[in-house]
């Protein structure tokens, strides 16, 4: 320590560890609760989907855009006459 203060000591740049040191812990809380702290494992899964398999039907989809306003009544009702061919409940085979 002595030999640093008959030199002229460490100068201004030693202001700089305690700025890199707040921007890790800073980083670091940031994906922790970007990630860890919400049940995630990690930033490349996004955000969870909500419903499990029913919520990512092609059928619920259809719904959700028309319901957002996305598409017209009459665009909703031709797609989903297609998708219920393929999707629905009543299947290929059936009669509607």
């Amino acid at each position: 320590m002595n030999t640093l203060a008959l030199h002229g000591g460490p100068g201004p740049w030693i202001l700089l560890f305690p700025l890199i040191w707040a921007a890790v812990v800073i980083t670091v809380v940031t994906v922790l609760r970007r990630t860890v702290w919400r049940g995630r494992r990690g930033p490349w899964q996004g955000r969870p989907r909500q419903g499990g398999p029913a919520a990512r039907s092609p059928i619920a989809m259809l719904g959700r855009r028309f319901a957002a306003g996305e598409i017209d009544e009459e665009e909703y009702w031709r797609r989903l006459s297609v998708l219920d061919e393929q999707f629905g409940t009543r299947g290929k085979d059936a009669v509607a």
